[in-house]
């Protein structure tokens, strides 16, 4: 009875404890519910678009657009090399595009712009043709042929190449001046890389062109309208050759530069220096281009743009070059050029050169060449700047104080030797290898006045250990040509001068070493040289001993869009490669020979009146024609040379003049490369003289506002 009371009571606690625990229980469900549908309602109604946008989202992929390039000035400031500003029309291809929708933009394109259709190919042509004719490609295939790439004994590649095959010049020529618009835009479409912008239009484009397609481009996915940028020269022609060129935007990396652009991280389609300073100073002239992250739907189609970080035009080269003097240099070696080509004897002359350059730093103030041609009757000239760097020539005597300064500093001769200017008679020569006149006695600054081969001759047979017999042989050691060139490379003889450019060579080394030979490696009619290395040669003389680099670049500036000029970033140090081995008493002895040949040698007649006091060395070489008319190839010739440096005893600068195969027959001889070297040396002083002034004038302006800005201040 008790038992059956206490089971009573136990379910009756039961069944009170059960509404509880459901209560519970539906107030959590309740309560997680709630939860739930708040987060849904914030997930659809105020982050819908978020999420929505990200499920479409498929990648972001990172391209970079150009900036313009780094400008070019030289030393004064002049800009020689600008950018012009361009309207620009671009495609940028998704990955999932379709030939078809690209061939729709193109023809909404033509009907708002006109392009260019000269690069449009034949192949070009007959893919348009399949493209837009299919019925009519279709026929081209035989149901055979179809038969057999069911049993894959052909591919589809195979058939379309057969279509392209049997396309006729007749249903090419249904191609209507639309339909080559058409095709020209969508060919640059094609052309680029997906995700890349590629330029449909940067040529000519006009304000309207741009008007129309910005109305336009909800219609054209793809298509933007932005700017872009083209070399300009100020100067037109002058220095071109050494300033180089730049890849056109449909170039991109041209082709023998590819893997060299593509190790240090360029695209394809960059536009890049391809040759001397363009190509020289690369890294810094390109800039850093813009970064911008094209965001793409899960259909590969872009959907916007966000910009990663925004682009740094290149820096701006300053350049050591003088434009105002190079431009009259240039003109200076027509005049003379053309002036030559009415004497005789002057069929093979074609060209000259002067390199300028300051001998206490290296910087190199002109570098001018100049090819002559006549065309229609009247003579034209072409810029050969790098031919002063590319191409060599015997120099004759112009390098006889290397010759002397070797003798000396190997103990073959010394300061007070004297040599009999006299015909040499070696083994069975009846000629005899001479001077130009028997100057009898001489020393060493008479050797360099007059210009004495003999005195060069016996020096060189002391080096080589001979000893000169009349009409015997002339057993030299033939170690002698190591001991000269040895020392002709500290001048910068034979060897490359470092200048900053690529490319450079050094010229032709001979290899045969008969005694004969050596003698005519100290007249100057052996080795052949470049002009700059006879600049570098001269200068070291000039400076007492001292071979520095020749440089073009002076400074690397920042850009500055707004004042023209910007800060400097480096100024570049002048460079020794090294010091001349031998005793500055030597080099002062030459530097005398030198200064002789201005006053009283052979420049006399054109240097000797000059009030800055020059000094210098001429030269003429017998030599063979190697130029570009090959029938003349071999010819015997003459070349023409001039160094020189001013004032001679504190020089500020150094030339060199060169003129190969000046003239054929040695009796119709002329001063050609004197008549240069003095005018040019006038032309420097002339501007210098000029620079001057207008600095001192500015320094005084300068001091008078100064001085007006303190009483201002002062009165305030």
């Amino acid at each position: 009875m008790r038992r059956n009371k206490q089971k009573k009571q136990n379910h009756k606690e039961k069944k009170k404890s059960l509404p509880i625990r459901l209560n519970i229980l539906f107030l959590a469900a309740f309560v997680i519910f709630t939860w739930i549908i708040v987060e849904l309602g914030i997930k659809q109604i105020v982050q819908g678009d978020d999420y929505k946008n990200q499920a479409n989202q498929q990648e972001q992929s990172e391209v970079s657009s150009a900036v313009p390039r780094g400008k070019i000035y030289d030393r004064n400031f002049n800009a020689i090399v600008t950018n012009k500003a361009l309207n620009a029309i671009t495609y940028t291809r998704s990955k999932s595009t379709t030939q078809e929708q690209r061939l729709k933009i193109a023809k909404k394109l033509a009907d708002m712009i006109k392009v260019d259709t000269k690069k449009v190919t034949e192949r070009d042509k007959k893919d348009y043709w399949i493209l837009t004719r299919p019925k009519e490609a279709k026929k081209l295939i035989t149901s055979k042929e179809r038969q057999q790439v069911e049993n894959k004994k052909l591919s589809d590649d195979d058939l379309y190449q057969l279509q392209l095959k049997r396309i006729t010049d007749k249903q090419l020529n249904e191609l209507t001046d639309k339909d080559m618009q058409i095709l020209a835009i969508k060919r640059q479409m094609d052309s680029g890389y997906a995700l890349t912008p590629q330029y449909i239009k940067n040529e000519d484009v006009s304000a309207k062109e741009m008007a129309v397609v910005s109305e336009h481009l909800d219609e054209l996915p793809g298509v933007d309208v932005t700017s872009d940028w083209e070399r300009e020269y100020p100067y037109k022609n002058l220095l071109r050759s050494v300033l180089g060129s730049v890849s056109s935007s449909d170039e991109g990396l041209p082709s023998n530069l590819l893997d060299h652009y593509l190790s240090l991280g360029y695209s394809r389609n960059d536009r890049v220096g391809k040759s001397y300073l363009e190509y020289q100073y690369e890294s810094l002239l390109q800039g850093q281009k813009a970064k911008v992250e094209n965001i793409t739907d899960s259909k590969g189609n872009v959907t916007g743009t966000k910009t990663v970080s925004e682009g740094k035009p290149g820096k701006d080269l300053v350049l050591t070059i003088d434009i105002d003097l190079q431009k009259s240099v240039e003109k200076i070696i027509e005049k003379k050029l053309k002036a030559a080509k009415a004497r005789p004897s002057t069929e093979l002359l074609d060209r000259a050169f002067v390199v300028m350059m300051d001998p206490r730093n290296g910087e190199v103030l002109t570098m001018a060449g100049k090819q002559i041609k006549r065309e229609n009757g009247a003579y034209k000239f072409d810029d050969y700047a790098l031919g002063n760097m590319t191409s060599s020539y015997a120099m004759g005597s112009a390098v006889k104080g290397a010759t002397v300064l070797t003798g000396l500093q190997t103990g073959a001769i010394n300061l007070n030797t004297i040599f009999k200017d006299e015909p040499l008679y070696i083994g069975q020569d009846k000629r005899g290898k001479k001077s130009w006149q028997n100057l009898g006695p001489v020393g060493i600054q008479t050797a360099l006045e007059k210009s004495s081969n003999v005195f060069m001759f016996k020096t060189a047979i002391a080096v080589g250990k001979g000893e000169y017999k009349p009409h015997q042989s002339l057993p030299l050691d033939t170690s002698a040509f190591d001991t000269f060139r040895n020392y002709f490379s500290q001048f910068g003889l034979g060897v490359k001068t470092g200048i900053d450019l690529p490319n450079e060579m050094t010229g032709y080394k001979g290899t045969d070493r008969l005694s004969g030979f050596l003698l005519d490696y100290a007249i100057g009619q052996y080795d052949t040289y470049t002009p700059l290395e006879l600049a570098q040669y001269v200068s070291t003389i000039a400076n007492g001993g001292y071979r520095l680099k020749p440089q073009l670049v002076k400074e690397v500036r920042k850009s500055d869009a707004k004042k023209g000029i910007g800060a400097v970033v480096e100024a570049v140090q002048p460079e020794v490669l090294n010091k001349v081995d031998m005793k500055s008493s030597y080099i002062k002895e030459v530097q005398a020979g030198f200064r002789r040949v201005a006053t009283k040698g052979t420049a006399a007649g054109q240097l000797a009146s000059a009030s800055y006091k020059p000094a210098a060395k001429t030269g003429t070489a017998q030599s063979f024609y190697d130029g570009p008319d090959k029938s003349k190839t071999g010819t015997a010739t003459y070349n023409t040379t001039l160094v020189a440096y001013a004032p001679a005893d504190n020089p500020e600068i150094a030339i060199s003049v060169v003129v190969p195969w000046t003239y054929i027959d040695y009796n119709d001889r002329y001063s050609i490369t004197n008549e240069i070297g003095r005018e040019v040396l006038d032309k420097y002083f002339e501007l210098k003289s000029k620079q001057d002034k207008e600095d001192t004038q500015q320094k005084n302006k300068d001091k008078i506002e100064e001085k007006a800005e303190n009483t201002s201040s002062s009165a305030n």
